[in-house]
């Protein structure tokens, strides 16, 4: 069967703030450790007032602090904004207060604009050209020291911390493969080169000491509600958001507008129903037949669920809504 996991954005509300945001962040961990979800999520992003996880590695450990068993991790880490060694003592310090449940995800995109890249500190010549060096670097801190190495990385030195490598383009697809790393694309916003991706991965994938077969995790929105009109109505936040940020105005995530969609020109309605293809969205019925179908068409190894859902309950129910659907996916299997 097909694994579920969450990536949690960190959505800060219109009409709500960070503190808000993140104790809600916390809140849903418990919930998807509770429903049994396999891993629990967050992603960097810079300068963006909807997200409230850029110190990403700070709200992974009080996440990890707040649950128990489910693993926790990064989807991603942006390395062209930090030294490898930064993020192998960030990581390995995490790996040791929460043994056994961290996840490292890199991707190559800054996660922000090119002016907050600057005020990051790293140079930006030639950041995402080094990508894969980065991350053979990256792998080499968590190896145990050699003989006479004087730079470690501690912690990080011998820590098992899983690295995933994350991409919207064929170009992650060919590294993880390269290297026999797991995989997980961004088809949540960014499905254009999904297919090719997968291919790319599973036919040129190399055994490593890591893993032994390819596996692959895909991004995939879900807004599941007690009725097919009420998951709509949730979906019109992330809808809304799409278009404010492809037109320069991103902010704080929307409320629900029912039929927001209907409201929209031809082409921006073209642009999000394409961007946003890969998503369940409506009553129980329904997203079970969507995700049944998404799973059909990808062979996907796990499904990286997002919900960018304005009211937090709503969001908890969303997730409830999906467990129960997966569970009734594993009885008929």
């Amino acid at each position: 069967m097909t694994l579920l996991s969450v990536l949690d954005l960190a959505p800060v509300p219109q009409g709500s703030d960070v503190s808000r945001s993140l104790a809600n962040t916390i809140d849903l961990a418990r919930h998807a450790e509770r429903l049994g979800y396999r891993r629990y999520w967050l992603a960097e992003h810079h300068n963006m007032a909807g997200i409230a996880s850029a110190a990403t590695s700070v709200v992974i450990g009080a996440v990890a602090a707040a649950t128990r068993t489910i693993r926790v991790g990064a989807g991603g880490i942006m390395l062209p904004n930090h030294a490898p060694l930064v993020i192998a003592e960030q990581f390995g310090t995490l790996a040791a207060l929460h043994p056994g449940r961290i996840d490292l995800g890199l991707g190559r995109a800054p996660g922000s604009d090119m002016a907050t890249a600057r005020a990051l500190r790293r140079n930006l010549a030639g950041d995402a050209d080094s990508f894969p060096q980065d991350v053979m670097e990256l792998m080499h801190w968590f190896q145990p020291a050699e003989e006479g190495q004087r730079l470690r990385a501690n912690p990080g030195e011998g820590q098992d911390v899983p690295i995933w490598i994350l991409g919207s383009s064929t170009f992650g697809a060919q590294l993880a493969a390269h290297l026999g790393l797991p995989y997980a694309f961004a088809s949540h916003f960014a499905p254009g080169d999904m297919m090719a991706a997968i291919r790319i991965y599973r036919e040129t994938f190399r055994p490593s000491d890591r893993l032994a077969k390819p596996h692959v995790m895909l991004g995939f929105n879900v807004f599941a509600a007690d009725t097919d009109a009420a998951g709509q109505a949730l979906f019109s936040s992330l809808q809304q958001a799409f278009v404010n940020l492809r037109s320069g105005r991103p902010g704080k995530l929307p409320p629900p507008v029912p039929g927001f969609a209907d409201s929209l020109h031809s082409g921006e309605r073209a642009m999000i129903d394409q961007a946003l293809s890969c998503s369940a969205v409506g009553g129980p019925v329904t997203v079970r037949a969507q995700l049944d179908a998404f799973v059909a068409r990808t062979g996907a190894d796990e499904l990286m669920v997002t919900s960018q859902i304005w009211d937090h309950d709503a969001r908890v129910r969303s997730l409830e809504i999906l467990a129960d659907v997966s569970e009734d996916r594993r009885a008929a299997a």
